[in-house]
């Protein structure tokens, strides 16, 4: 019995010593308690200045006002009854009158004029009507403001011109009968400016529009396939300044204050809510656009990215080998924490703890003084002394890190697709530039990695053949 004991002893021993394998078992640091991420994002301010052609203002004027535009039925009150139709397409130009920010509106229309003559004595009606069918053309003048997201006009008639001049049958002779009609234009000159101004109105209410191209804009789309990064585009502020024509055109200038930030991970919420964007009025707006993004990397996407760098790599010292099958960080004191789950010569979890930097030359993200946790160095230097040598240690290192340049000229790759004649609706096209993204700061939440970027450039927006 003592021999069969002894001999089980000698085995064990043999296979110990045998073994390629330690289990090496090390304290976990705890991560700080979790809160969500709050960081400070600076605004960004984009430029978004609206070109809107007196062709599309034209246009959508034509569609607003059709047909009858005026009627007065009632001939009683002033012996005069009246309808008025638009007889033809409306034509808006520029007055081109020295200096004036004012358009001209050329109205052809014709009028049904019924005009009564006579009087009623001791109840017997001695009235008698003639009817005029006419046509002619009224010349409108208009000062245009921009108002509460709309293009505003305040129409003047000009002048009337008749094809015809007037005429009645009197004693079977055509009288000229001008200094009966044109009166009449008294009546409803007022009517037909009014019938411009909010035709024009209706037509040149931008707000559906711009909002819906915001819209567009701010729903976070994807910048990098590989890293499942999203840039998000948060509204606050819209400022405008007074529509100047200029040409055939009514030049808007437009700004934006937003926050932008690019997430890693699944597709972002939109945040865009229309209902509480205003359009402050202002007198200036700069050309140059800076935009301040926050890229915002979880500690898990971060791990995930991590992870890749060490696929299929092993860490060798002599004939001991180790393979980190698992990567996860997290923050603790001010430092990252990054756990390796290794499979080899030793099996078991190691922790090495850093802080993180940014590399602006190589637009990497690593973390400087790495080093493995007081537990894990004391068990290293117990059972893997070759593991807690600072070869491997330098080796474990450069896979610590993660480049966001790619990130970066992805992202800014597919920001200029949005500046090429990008048309996110019709008549609606956004054109621009950008210059080289700069790098600020980096700042650390319990959940996330913040890295602060600055991008200088422009962006126009124009309204052309708005339908």
């Amino acid at each position: 019995m003592l021999q069969k004991i002894a001999s089980l002893l000698v085995l064990t021993v043999l296979f110990l010593g045998c073994s390629t394998s330690q289990k090496i078992d090390t304290l976990r640091p705890e991560p700080d308690d979790a809160s969500p991420v709050v960081y400070d994002n600076s605004p960004s301010f984009i430029n978004l200045p609206i070109s809107i052609a007196l062709k599309d203002i034209e246009y959508q004027t034509n569609s607003y006002l059709n047909g009858l535009i005026y009627e007065d039925n009632t001939i009683e009150d002033d012996n005069v009854e009246i309808k008025i139709w638009k007889l033809a397409p409306i034509t808006i130009v520029n007055e081109n009158a020295k200096g004036s920010e004012r358009i001209k509106t050329i109205l052809p229309l014709k009028a049904l004029i019924k005009y009564r003559i006579g009087t009623k004595t001791i109840g017997v009606d001695l009235y008698k009507t003639q009817e005029f069918n006419l046509n002619g053309i009224v010349t409108l003048s208009s000062s245009v403001t921009l108002n509460n997201w709309r293009l505003k006009t305040k129409t003047e008639l000009k002048s009337l011109e008749w094809n015809e001049s007037p005429t009645m049958t009197v004693l079977g002779k055509n009288v000229p009968v001008t200094y009966i009609i044109n009166p009449t234009v008294k009546l409803f000159r007022s009517k037909i400016e009014k019938s411009i101004d909010d035709a024009i109105e209706k037509a040149m209410d931008f707000k559906p529009n711009v909002l819906a191209t915001l819209e567009t804009l701010c729903t976070p789309f994807k910048m990098n396939e590989d890293y499942e990064s999203w840039l998000r585009i948060v509204p606050i502020e819209i400022y405008s300044t007074a529509a100047h024509l200029k040409n055939d055109s009514f030049l808007l200038d437009m700004g934006m204050k937003c926050t932008m930030e690019t997430l890693i991970g699944q597709k972002p919420e939109k945040q865009f809510d229309a209902t509480k964007i205003i359009l402050k009025p202002v007198v200036k707006i700069p050309n140059q656009v800076t935009t301040n993004i926050v890229a915002v990397s979880t500690y898990a996407d971060a791990s995930k990215i991590i992870r890749k760098n060490f696929a299929e790599q092993d860490f060798t010292s002599g004939s001991k080998k180790v393979t980190v099958k698992d990567v996860t960080i997290w923050h603790k004191n001010d430092k990252m924490v990054i756990a390796l789950a290794l499979q080899g010569s030793i099996n078991g979890t190691i922790y090495l703890a850093g802080f993180p930097k940014y590399n602006d030359q190589t637009k990497e993200i690593y973390f400087d003084q790495l080093e493995y946790v007081l537990d894990t160095k004391s068990k290293l230097m117990r059972t893997a002394n070759w593991l807690a040598q600072g070869v491997i240690l330098k080796k474990i290192e450069e896979n610590c890190r993660y480049s966001i340049k790619p990130n970066l000229e992805e992202g800014k790759k597919t920001m200029l697709n949005y500046l090429k004649n990008y048309s996110p609706m019709p008549g609606i096209y956004v054109n621009g530039k950008m210059e080289d993204i700069q790098f600020k700061k980096i700042e650390l939440t319990n959940n996330a990695i913040l890295a602060f970027i600055k991008i200088n450039g422009e962006i126009n927006v124009s309204v052309n053949g708005l339908k």
